[in-house]
């Protein structure tokens, strides 16, 4: 008598069950791998492990501290600062509403919304107007030169760059000056409330274009020159192929940055508010930088300055999800992929 094997069907072929199975290889094959890509790039991690503590401690840490806005924080409940934290009594939300009934903070919210637009108008497109200029100049020494002294002013302080309009510009500067000795008479924009929101903007310009202009040409620098010259072999002239090859390819940086400029339209600046502060009146330079140290830091109340701050950096997060949102739907990454 012959046993019979049964057999699979045709075509069909049994397949050898591993041991572990399936999920056990997939863990084995992704410790091996975050092990050989330690290995590989340990020293560029060991790099930036002093960057990672920086963040840590001066950007990530001091987010716990806003807990002393839903406290009436007292230093002075303790030798210590940090256990005054522990000790201090809870309000729940007095301090936001004694920030939104103050008529000196919706104010400073006005003077920093009317800076933020002049300076997204004013300020932003410069830099890539720059970039396109200096990318349309053919001898590289000439670049080299133009980019540096345009990107010099990036590391002035403010103390600095507010001295040099001040002698340009101040009521004893030397386009004043230079008036005066030619009949005319003389001028004193640094003092002037009207114009502050332009001075301003006129600083940051001269202050921060270049770096932007270093941005716009990084990403320039990776547009094929193949495309150029296909445009060109088609009678595109200049201004088409600037049109139809550069701008498009500056599309994804303009909308990053956009966005990044969007989030941060609530810090329009401190340091330079501040030292001008005197010379124009806290009219004209308050802005919620300024509000914060003024009305919260410097009178020690330490709880409203955090409520003040905490509302501002809600907004700030609002802004820069709403603005990415919408470079989604224009078709560009912004900060985060969807």
């Amino acid at each position: 008598m012959t046993s019979t094997v049964p057999r699979s069907s045709a075509g069909e072929k049994r397949k050898p069950v591993a041991s572990g199975g399936a999920t056990g290889r997939r863990e084995r094959a992704r410790g091996t791998g975050l092990r050989t890509r330690f290995r590989r790039d340990r020293t560029l991690i060991l790099m930036t492990l002093p960057v990672v503590l920086l963040l840590l401690v001066f950007n990530y840490v001091p987010i716990l501290g806003n807990v002393v806005a839903f406290q009436d924080y007292d230093p002075y409940l303790s030798d210590n600062g940090f256990i005054a934290v522990f000790q201090s009594p809870w309000v729940g939300l007095e301090q936001f509403q004694r920030v939104f009934a103050d008529a000196e903070f919706w104010h400073a919210v006005r003077n920093t919304f009317v800076l933020f637009l002049l300076q997204l108008v004013l300020f932003f497109p410069i830099p890539i107007a720059l970039a396109l200029l200096i990318n349309s100049v053919i001898r590289p020494r000439v670049r080299a030169v133009a980019q540096a002294v345009m990107y010099l002013p990036h590391f002035f302080s403010w103390v600095l760059v507010v001295t040099v309009f001040q002698q340009i510009f101040g009521g004893a500067g030397v386009l004043a000056q230079t008036l005066r000795a030619h009949g005319h008479a003389g001028f004193d924009i640094m003092t002037d409330p009207s114009v502050f929101k332009y001075l301003v903007t006129a600083e940051m310009v001269w202050k921060d274009a270049g770096w932007g202009v270093i941005v716009f040409l990084a990403a320039l620098a990776a547009v094929p020159n193949d495309l150029y010259e296909a445009a060109a072999m088609d009678g595109a002239g200049r201004w088409r192929r600037m049109w139809h090859i550069t701008l498009p390819a500056l599309r994804p940086v303009i909308a990053l940055l956009l966005v990044l400029r969007v989030g941060d339209a609530l810090s329009v600046g401190f340091e330079q508010f501040l030292l001008q502060r005197q010379a124009v009146g806290p009219d004209a330079s308050e802005v919620l930088d300024t509000y914060v140290w003024w009305n919260g830091i410097r009178n020690q109340d330490f709880s409203y300055a955090a409520a003040a701050g905490l509302i501002k950096g809600v907004v700030g997060l609002t802004l820069v999800l709403v603005a990415n949102k919408a470079a989604h739907l224009m078709g560009e990454q912004g900060v985060y992929k969807k």
